[in-house]
């Protein structure tokens, strides 16, 4: 399977990006970046928070990127999908899937319509073993948005590193969360890693808290050498 080409799902966060190291590892060619936008900033199916960034990112990877919007109703995402998945020369479809069933059994069944394979490498990975394995490898993560009990705004920005995935263990003990986020506890974005050419600086930022939630919303960033 070296050299084979496949698209993949990406939003800037962390499973998606490291999705996409994992198969160049395995030397895949990434023929294509594919992100999603909903037009009302609500999805069943795909990452939100600074999808914005998503181009910046792939030229970071020295990535082709591709963005189609969706109106983010239910289903008809996978429509939307299919649109920006067809006639592509490609022979798979990649994704950053975990433990979602929502999700992957969706992907896997437009990929069969389209006559393409689908490919989750992290899937039923270990959550935490996951988060390990990217620092381990040199990706910098950091958190941009927070949904759950026992993740307050101070969260927001935070580096996903040793410490944070230390204090993570015992939120997700005393509060029942998925440690890497999969179940929408939270959301990340990746502004450096082992594949990227150049990384991500914020320049510019506000923090948006409504009582329980919140988000990092990156007004202004910029490409610098490494």
């Amino acid at each position: 399977m070296r050299g084979m080409k496949v698209a993949a799902l990406f939003s800037g966060g962390k499973d998606s990006t490291y999705a996409i190291y994992l198969a160049q590892q395995r030397g895949w060619t990434v023929e294509l970046l594919i992100s999603i936008v909903p037009e009302h900033g609500e999805s069943y199916m795909f990452h939100i928070p600074n999808i914005h960034l998503a181009e910046m990112l792939a030229e970071a990877m020295r990535l082709r990127h591709a963005e189609f919007t969706t109106e983010g109703k239910e289903e008809e995402e996978l429509d939307d999908l299919k649109i920006a998945l067809a006639d592509r020369d490609v022979a798979g479809v990649l994704t950053g899937a975990i433990a979602s069933d929502y999700q992957t059994t969706r992907i896997d069944r437009l990929c069969h319509e389209l006559g393409m394979k689908s490919f989750s490498p992290l899937w039923r990975w270990d959550q935490r073993h996951v988060l390990e394995d990217m620092n381990a490898a040199g990706f910098k993560t950091i958190i941009v948005g927070v949904y759950a009990e026992g993740l307050g705004e101070d969260w927001l920005g935070r580096e996903l590193d040793e410490d944070a995935l230390k204090e993570l263990d015992v939120i997700a003990e005393k509060y029942g969360i998925n440690i890497s986020g999969e179940g929408g506890e939270f959301e990340t974005l990746v502004i450096d890693g082992p594949n990227f050419y150049k990384k991500l600086e914020i320049v510019e930022s506000k923090k948006h808290w409504e009582g329980t939630r919140g988000e990092l919303i990156i007004k202004e960033a910029r490409l610098i050498e490494r």
